[in-house]
Formats: structure tokens, sequence, C-alpha cells
């Protein structure tokens, strides 16, 4: 733990310099579009921050190899022995920034038998930094100020939930998956990882994600958010895996700031 712990500074200041790369694309609003082989969108702003990113944390711990949304044609024979790497999403919320909503961030996590242990959100437009190292806690920096965060208790949640979505959901693919009669609250989005540090830090109870996700979507968030109190389960209440199958994809999941609620009961889908 002492090595992870050293590596938290210069990383953030990575995923720092990667945020500005994206901003300064994004505020020029001149950037190349492509679709991927699976129909989703990359730009030039991903792909500039995947280089930096590869290339810092590469100079950072050229032992350590790395696992980018951007250079995953990985197979499973190559990285199943890794039992420690990077795993980066350069921009999740590549939609968002499209759209021109600003709600984006620059991913970084450390992977440590096949569980993270290092989590690392940067929002580019905002310029908050989420952190967490496995058990060190879990923070919000604003302004250079380290705020320690955490999610909200169960007596909260209970008297009214919140929960994060995305804005480019239906809302109705959420609302039928939840059991009647309770009171809440919806609060739509962008970024997933931006949404799963709103639940670690008691911002929203809960954010159920529905549709194709990525393991970089979820590793650095993931940290963050367990190491704020919460878990990130699938929507068997399971945990989500890392590097154990062939494919990166991950299931449907959902961000708990309470896990002492009755989940199981709650969830009715």
């Amino acid at each position: 733990m002492e090595r992870i712990n050293a590596l938290l500074e210069p990383v953030i200041a990575v995923a720092r310099q990667a945020g500005e790369t994206i901003r300064e694309i994004y505020e020029a609003g001149q950037y190349q579009q492509i679709t991927k082989s699976d129909n989703t969108p990359v730009t030039s702003a991903d792909l500039a921050a995947h280089q930096l990113i590869v290339s810092k944390l590469t100079e950072l711990a050229p032992d350590i190899p790395i696992l980018s949304e951007e250079d995953a044609d990985i197979p499973l024979a190559k990285r199943h022995d890794w039992r420690r790497y990077w795993l980066i999403d350069p921009l999740d919320g590549t939609q968002e920034f499209i759209a021109g909503s600003g709600d984006f961030a620059v991913n970084i996590a450390l992977i440590d038998d096949h569980h993270p242990v290092m989590g690392v959100v940067y929002a580019p437009m905002t310029g908050v930094c989420y952190f967490g190292v496995s058990g060190n806690g879990s923070f919000k920096r604003v302004d250079g100020v380290d705020i320690p965060i955490h999610s909200r208790d169960a007596k909260q949640a209970e008297e009214e939930m919140v929960i994060a979505v995305s804005r480019r959901q239906k809302l109705e693919a959420v609302t039928e998956l939840l059991e009647p009669g309770r009171n809440y609250r919806f609060v739509p989005f962008g970024s997933a990882s931006l949404k799963s540090c709103m639940v670690a830090e008691g911002e929203a109870d809960v954010y159920l994600r529905l549709g194709p996700t990525g393991e970089w979507d979820t590793g650095a968030s993931q940290c963050i958010v367990e190491q704020a109190g919460g878990r990130i389960l699938d929507t068997r209440l399971q945990p989500l895996s890392y590097n154990e199958r062939e494919s990166l994809e991950n299931p449907n999941y959902l961000v708990l700031g309470a896990p002492g609620l009755p989940w199981n009961q709650i969830l009715q889908g």
C-alpha cells in the first residue's frame, strides 16, 4: 500500500493534465468525431487524453500495464496474469462532450487482484477531483482543499430516496424497477462516474445504470464509492468483476450509498 499511496498525487496530476487537454478542445469547439465498431462515438479529445495519460503513467510506473477504453483490444490470455494494472477511461461521457453539457470526466483506476484499490475522477469543466485509496477513505478536492466524503445513511434514504439518472435514458426504464410507495426524487446528470461520485458524497442515494458500459466506466468510481461507505453491484446484488472475462463489458449495475437498505425489496426488476 505504501507504493499505491505514493502514486496517488502524481496520478491526480495526470488526470488534471488530461482534463485540461480535454477542456481546451471542448472550449475551442473544434474536434473530430468518428463512430467505433460498437457504434459508440469517439472524438479527438478522447484520443488526445488517452495518449497523454498512457505516456504519463508509463513514465510514472513502467512496470504497471495499462488498459484503456481507447486501446482495449487486448485478449484475456495476455492480460489475465496482470496482478496490478491501470484501468482508464480518458473521457467518460463522450456523448455529453459532443452535446455540450460539460458533464464529463477523466477516470483513472489502479486494479489490484481484480479489485480497484485507487480511483481518481477529475471533472475538467469544474476542476473538481474525487479520489480514494483502499483503506484511506474518499475525498473531494475543490480549489486545492481536500474534503472527506461519505455516502448518505439508510435513515436519510428512507425519508426521501434520491436517484441519479442519465439524461439520455428513459425515466420509465428506471421507475419500473423500483418498489412503489416510496418517496423518490430523480436527479439527471451526465457522466456515469460523476453520478457515482454523487452517491459517494451523499448527493444521491442510488444510481441505476442500465445499458452497456465497460469496466473502465466503473473502476475509478467503485474505489471512491466503496471508501465513502457505498457499494457498486450488479442488479443481482453481486460485486462487479475486473479482468476475469474475455469481454470487458459490465452488466447492468447499481451504485448504492446506503448498503444497509433492503435493496432486494426496493429493486423489483
